[in-house]
């Protein structure tokens, strides 16, 4: 109940203070921005998908532990969830490259 309530508070200091963060002060622009969002949108990708990889290879090692006998199967799809995951790290990357011409 209590990180719920820590969770809470913080969303709404967030949102209260959005307001500041949308007046200009003149000299900036938005294209400033975009090489450091591009890069947290990348660290946030990758790590993402490294948890999900992860968890897919422990769940698979779980799985041949309880039935060695699946492990075709079990191999199979492992290897084209591990595909499918990376194949999400990769299309962030390309997308960044696209948005931030540097």
């Amino acid at each position: 109940m209590r990180k719920l309530q820590y969770l809470f508070m913080t969303l709404a200091a967030v949102l209260l203070a959005t307001p500041a963060f949308a007046q200009s002060t003149g000299g900036g622009s938005a294209a400033e921005w975009v090489p450091l969002a591009a890069g947290l949108g990348m660290a946030i990708a990758s790590g993402l998908c490294g948890i999900g990889q992860g968890k897919a290879t422990a769940s698979a090692t779980e799985a041949l532990a309880r039935n060695p006998g699946a492990r075709p199967g079990i191999f199979l799809f492992l290897i084209l969830g591990l595909a499918f995951i990376e194949s999400l790290a990769l299309f962030t990357f390309v997308i960044i490259f696209i948005k931030v011409k540097a």
